[in-house]
């Protein structure tokens, strides 16, 4: 289960940024960590969001809450956060589990037929 968790020390630097906080104007949320941690693993395992496991509650309110602070800037807020740390002196994103559609790999579609060059007929 820690797999896909966040450290305790990465929690620590983006919990002030999230909404629901003490002190913050609004309702306070609920379980922010975890909601945290059910977006992180959503992505990272690759998984649809229905297939999000029952430990992190229901996804169609997992998947709502995200679109919310996405509309907001929460999520931008807190992607930008560790961008600003003078210490990351190199940040990529894994591109592992982005899948492509069978087209964009060359397949050919359906009808369609391919014609000998005038190179090729002329050698």
């Amino acid at each position: 289960m820690r797999r896909y968790s966040l450290r305790d020390e990465q929690w620590e630097r983006i919990k002030n940024l999230l909404p629901g906080r003490e002190g913050h104007v609004g309702g306070a949320a609920a379980a922010n960590r975890l909601f945290v941690e059910a977006v992180l693993y959503r992505y990272r395992a690759g998984i649809p969001w229905r297939d999000l496991p029952a430990r992190f509650g229901d996804w169609k309110s997992v998947h709502r809450r995200l679109r919310r602070w996405c509309e907001s800037g929460v999520i931008e807020q807190i992607f930008r956060h560790p961008a600003a740390d003078h210490d990351n002196e190199h940040m990529m994103i894994d591109s592992t589990i982005v899948r492509a559609h069978r087209h964009s790999a060359g397949a050919l579609k359906k009808g369609v037929r391919i014609r000998p060059s005038d190179d090729y007929e002329a050698g």
